[in-house]
């Protein structure tokens, strides 16, 4: 993984300029606040824009967190019990606006209508409930490793995430998938549209505020029918990957997919390390190169738990336009 640990300097340059447009800028989710964040994100300290364009160009891993940004807890307030508990306006806003520009650097943001109700940008907070579901909301169960929304044609390119605080260290997990060591004939199987990949739980009716919403339909029918896909494409020597094993199945009968897939899942737990985010930390991961996941940890329910902001990004916003009611909606359907 890269790191890039911001300089004094650096950091005053980026409270400089959220000084200057976090009232300006909100709310974040319209489209002309979008665009005015896109533009201010070249105002943004040189080496950061370097050191992101760098790893857009994959001139580096698949992981880059920038360090040394500074959150004020007394401003931040209580971690909240649930991502419906976000008031009007998050006290985490100026978090919200620096992740949206350094996202910016990258790609578009956009949301899932299916997701967290929608929202452009997700609180990911331990939820009572949801302890050991395969959830990001989960505390207790291990949060198996996946490229993010795997099941999905549509799904982003990065994960973005900004770190408010993460008081004990929960510890995500991360694997490359260029180096993976698989036996002699694996990776030509898992090249081949031979695997299945449900949709994962977030974008359930039950875990969403409308569970009568149209767009449950399509998830509903992925559920019962996924389509066949390549967990491994691209360069067969550096391959990119798709893969939620958690949510996978191979056809009845298709032993040979079935032998490939497990040989990925155990190559992969073997490649897997920790990363440690802390509060102003902001993490991209190439969605293409790298899975991830987290470690078990014991949540306290007590307004300091672990909090994090996390965005979709998409290097192309038209290939999903047939999927969103308008040009300016950046959510999916």
């Amino acid at each position: 993984m890269d790191r890039l640990q911001l300089e004094h300097s650096e950091v005053d340059q980026v409270n400089r300029l959220l000084d200057r447009h976090a009232d300006e800028l909100w709310p974040l989710d319209t489209e002309e606040a979008l665009h005015r964040a896109a533009v201010l994100a070249h105002q943004l300290p040189e080496r950061t824009q370097d050191r992101v364009a760098a790893f857009r160009l994959e001139q580096t891993s698949g992981v880059l967190c920038i360090s040394g940004y500074k959150v004020d807890q007394d401003r931040l307030g209580p971690t909240p019990s649930h991502w419906r508990d976000r008031p009007d306006r998050s006290p985490a806003h100026r978090e919200e606006l620096a992740l949206v520009m350094l996202g910016s650097l990258l790609g578009h943001p956009f949301a899932w209508a299916t997701q967290q109700d929608g929202r452009l940008i997700h609180d990911v907070v331990p939820i009572k409930g949801h302890e050991h579901e395969q959830l990001g909301s989960s505390s207790e169960a291990l949060l198996t490793w996946h490229t993010e929304d795997a099941f999905h044609p549509l799904r982003g390119d990065y994960l973005t995430f900004a770190c408010l605080r993460n008081p004990y260290a929960a510890a995500t997990t991360v694997g490359y998938a260029d180096h993976l060591d698989l036996p002699d004939g694996a990776r030509e199987v898992l090249m081949q549209e031979r695997f299945g990949i449900r949709p994962d739980e977030s974008h359930l009716a039950k875990n969403n505020s409308e569970p009568g919403m149209d767009a449950f339909d399509d998830i509903n029918e992925m559920q019962r029918n996924p389509d066949l896909v390549a967990v491994l494409f691209g360069d067969p020597a550096q391959p990119y990957i798709r893969a939620d094993p958690y949510f996978m199945i191979v056809p009845d009968g298709d032993q040979e997919a079935q032998w490939a897939l497990d040989a990925l899942v155990k190559a992969m737990d073997n490649a897997m390390f920790d990363m440690v985010l802390d509060g102003g930390d902001f993490c991209f991961i190439d969605n293409y190169r790298v899975v991830h996941g987290r470690k078990p940890f014991t949540p306290r329910h007590d307004g300091t738990d672990r909090w994090l902001k996390r965005i979709n990004l998409t290097l192309d916003l038209r290939k999903s336009r047939s999927a969103r009611p308008v040009a300016a909606v950046r959510a999916i359907h």
